[in-house]
């Protein structure tokens, strides 16, 4: 067996390994898993493969972090309940992209700090998102400045998403998200109006 990782360059891995296989019969060539499953919206956005694809449809990331309003300690500062403990932060930090007010899941008022490969906010498979609609508004100009180990501190241009709304926040190096989250809901559409849980995902990392 001949295996090597790397997913800035899992591409060139792959053809410069599969030779091997054809010279030495028998031998099997394995590309490591990494960050390539799942891409991100930081810093493999910039230096990966993936983000090379052209065509009609770019390849997006698999996977974002959903975090709800809960304090506004400042007018246009605003706390959200994921940290350090919930989000990858070593290769920067999360992306604020979309917003939702604050809706229910069958009936249950929706919950913050999930991560999910797709986009939701959790809840159990078959469940429904309800709420408004997705969308940008109070996002213009956004940033997250700083993690702690239970919050996120989103900086709005304008006034702050108002508590109780819900981000979704881009992901960057989801190698360290995988590590911190062992069980995954995943939904049918990353950007539908009422995403919907349809599955879990256990990773031994």
């Amino acid at each position: 067996m001949v295996t090597a990782g790397g997913s800035a360059y899992f591409d060139t891995v792959a053809e410069e390994l599969t030779p091997l296989a054809a010279e030495f019969p028998g031998t099997k060539v394995v590309v490591r898993a990494g960050a390539y499953l799942a891409h991100d919206d930081g810093f493999y956005r910039g230096i990966s493969p993936l983000a090379r694809t052209t065509g009609a449809t770019p390849l997006r990331s698999a996977m974002h972090g959903w975090a709800r309003v809960v304090s506004h300690p400042e007018p246009q500062l605003a706390l959200l309940d994921a940290g350090k403990r919930d989000l990858p932060f070593d290769e920067g930090l999360p992306e604020p992209q979309l917003v939702r007010r604050a809706g229910v899941v069958d009936g249950e008022e929706s919950v913050g700090g999930a991560l999910v490969g797709g986009s939701s906010v959790g809840g159990s498979p078959g469940s429904e998102l309800t709420g408004s609609d997705v969308t940008g508004s109070g996002l213009a100009g956004a940033e997250v400045t700083a993690l702690n180990d239970q919050h996120t501190f989103l900086r709005a241009a304008g006034e702050a998403a108002p508590i109780g709304a819900v981000v979704r926040l881009g992901l960057s190096h989801p190698c360290t998200a995988f590590d911190k989250w062992s069980l995954i809901p995943v939904v049918d559409d990353a950007d539908a109006e009422h995403p919907r849980v349809v599955g879990l995902v256990r990773t031994w990392f």
